[in-house]
């Protein structure tokens, strides 16, 4: 069996922890490792890393492999997508190079899986995939439904048929319904959650593409190689919509293992451990006659008094105040924020990059200040600025510098000019973390002015 590990997506509804350039699953959320590792290492007793495919895009590959490494998984396949076409393109294309570069026959099973929910008690959970795969290999296309335990309007749900093996055929497939629909679903009790969650054969998943995508089934069936270079041409559509609600063939098992999808900050609220008055803090955070509330910090002190039913998320650049109940808007908002052209919707103060990090310390006009944070062995591509000039003072460890035709060391609390159209490069020849702040001077200081002449990511 194959695991397709789908890590693409770019969500905004935990906005503002997850943003465009680091979203939900990468975060630590529920545990000390990402909810990408937390996916892997959840597979682990049913398939080896080398049966694991990740299906993500280029901005975020050097997170993946970083993740990958963290959980022990270097020797996972990562697939990278062109360009975000939805859930159906992204499990074509990888099923095709299950098919071309791991020799994947038609009747191995398929497991796909979102890369970004909490899922316990693991042993109920293999037992399901177990279930999955036995049903998947009669030809049958098998989804996991959870049943719901409150009328929850941020899930899709399943309405279930008769009674089918380990689980029941298909009735149809629900979208997010309002308030009063969702209490109707629950209270016939034949509805349950949908999981994003499906298994299949290769062959059987091909066989319903050609019936109900021919469009995409024609791009990838041509080989992964044709498929990669063609993807951008494939329809954006959800495995959902393409081939779920519209197969003959579709059953569903019971997921009797806890899971959450984490789509919201209600949902992080219900995970999180919470004290005697029902708040769920994190972080430095302070609470007096609070009850039900949640409250994360990250870079200061949050005092709250007399809070009830509330959601409060802070960053070091933006604090979310919302009412419990109310937190799907946050889409609402952060589709605001871009309208308004502010870089919140995107980015955060902290960047990652493949060799480390930086963080925006301060800016103003003609001026920005950044920490600057390289890995042990890694280097920024060499490079100039046509419209800034940099300071760099070393805080820890040790730095080397190309500066035109020289290469020098420059060690902690020492520093360095690096003057405007000069080309420069930082390494980090050391064995611990590269620390240095950064003054920029100049009338334009954004990332697009970096003109690259060598590059070890490939970024030229």
């Amino acid at each position: 069996m194959k695991i397709i590990i789908l890590a693409g997506g770019g969500g905004t509804r935990l906005f503002p922890l997850s943003r465009t350039c680091f979203p939900k699953q990468f975060m630590k959320i529920g545990g000390d490792q990402s909810l990408l590792a937390q996916t892997v290492l959840r597979f682990m007793p049913v398939a080896k890393a080398t049966d694991m495919v990740i299906v993500t895009n280029k901005e975020y590959i050097h997170h993946v492999k970083a993740e990958l490494a963290a959980c022990g998984a270097e020797d996972a396949h990562v697939v990278l997508e062109p360009v975000g076409r939805n859930t159906a393109p992204a499990i074509a294309l990888a099923t095709q190079y299950c098919i071309d570069e791991l020799g994947a026959a038609k009747e191995d099973v398929l497991f796909i899986t979102p890369s970004d929910h909490i899922i316990k008690q693991s042993e109920l959970f293999i037992y399901a995939v177990r279930q999955a795969e036995a049903m998947a290999r009669q030809e049958s296309v098998v989804t996991f439904g959870i049943k719901p335990d409150k009328p929850e309007i941020g899930y899709g749900y399943i309405e279930a048929g008769t009674a089918c093996g380990a689980g029941y055929t298909v009735q149809s497939f629900k979208e997010k319904p309002d308030q009063e629909t969702a209490e109707q679903y629950v209270a016939s009790g034949s509805y349950f959650w949908n999981s994003g969650m499906f298994a299949f054969t290769i062959g059987h998943f091909m066989q319903e593409l050609s019936t109900y995508q021919p469009e995409i089934y024609e791009l990838v069936g041509s080989g992964y190689a044709s498929a990669l270079e063609n993807f951008e041409t494939m329809p954006n559509i959800s495995i959902d919509y393409a081939i779920a609600e519209k197969s003959k063939k579709v059953v569903m098992i019971p997921l009797t293992a806890y899971w959450n999808d984490i789509g919201s900050w209600d949902a992080i609220y219900d995970v999180l451990d919470k004290d005697a008055d029902g708040n769920a803090v994190k972080g430095d955070c302070m609470t007096i006659d609070c009850t039900n509330t949640l409250m994360l910090g990250r870079s200061r002190l949050i005092a709250g008094i007399g809070l009830e039913d509330l959601l409060v998320v802070e960053t070091d650049d933006v604090i979310v105040v919302a009412k419990k109940g109310e937190s799907q808007k946050v889409k609402d908002l952060v589709g605001e924020i871009k309208k308004r052209g502010r870089r919140e919707a995107d980015e955060h103060t902290t960047m990652y990059r493949p060799w480390g990090s930086y963080t925006v310390l301060g800016e103003g006009p003609g001026y920005k200040m950044k920490k600057i944070m390289v890995n042990p062995g890694h280097q920024l591509s060499l490079q100039m600025h046509y419209h800034r000039s940099e300071h760099w003072i070393v805080t820890g460890g040790t730095a080397q510098v190309t500066l035109g035709d020289e290469v020098k060391l420059v060690h902690e609390n020492e520093s360095i000019f690096i003057p405007l159209s000069t080309k420069h490069r930082l390494e980090n020849p050391g064995r611990i973390p590269l620390e240095i702040i950064e003054v920029q001077n100049g009338k334009y200081l954004e990332e697009d002015d970096i003109v690259r002449f060598d590059d070890v990511y490939g970024r030229v």
